[in-house]
């Protein structure tokens, strides 16, 4: 099929411009795409701790259930709100007795508060795969601020099993639990104020 053009005289050059506005704003991509929601693959979610223990070395731990999504808008980068829920007595450390510790009233009370909660509240983009997400930790029945370093490690379809596009991400930050009322060993320096929180997760687009 051919198609021919004649040149349009000046009085019809207005119409047409105005056709070709129209037909590129249709065919070009939004600004602003809608925003999704990300749920966190459970299966893909590694919940980490780091602690000094009396100064000799650092006790790694984990949290071994946990769960979460957040509604995210990948083209303008804004994430739009999030929640993260771990349960508190999914602790582990590989120590039956440190690990039944851990969760009593000297720190984490699982009896009393058995879900640690993050809220989102705010993301700050540096770059395409690197950013500051703000949030609130409610720990213990006390809510306080934090400030993660994010890093995106990779957004595709997944190549095997569900195949859905998915956000991989990687996030850090450190946290005075003092700031929380769990104040067991820190006086006499047995356990460090300090804790390092370490999160793997692979987020599954809905």
């Amino acid at each position: 099929m051919s198609l021919s053009l004649s040149r349009p005289s000046r009085r019809a050059w207005p119409c047409a411009t105005g056709l070709v506005t129209a037909l590129a704003l249709a065919a070009a991509p939004s600004a602003h795409a809608e925003p999704r929601t990300y749920e966190i693959d459970p299966e893909h979610f590694s919940i980490g701790f780091l602690t000094e223990h009396i100064g000799y070395a650092d006790t790694l731990g984990m949290f071994l259930e946990g769960r979460g999504e957040f509604v995210y808008d990948e083209q303008t980068r804004e994430l739009h709100g999030g929640t993260v829920e771990i349960r508190a007595d999914s602790v582990f450390t590989n120590h039956d007795e440190r690990d039944n510790h851990v969760r009593s009233d000297d720190f984490l009370d699982v009896d009393d508060h058995a879900t640690i909660v993050f809220e989102v509240t705010g993301f700050a983009a540096h770059s395409d795969s690197q950013g500051t997400l703000e949030g609130d930790l409610t720990l213990l029945g006390q809510t306080r601020p934090v400030s993660l370093d994010v890093t995106l490690n990779k957004a595709d379809v997944y190549p095997f099993g569900h195949q859905q596009y998915t956000l991989g991400l990687s996030a850090r930050t450190t946290i005075a639990r003092s700031d929380w009322g769990m104040t067991y060993g820190v006086d006499n320096g047995m356990v460090g104020d300090e804790v390092d929180l370490i999160f793997e997760l692979e987020a599954i687009r809905q």
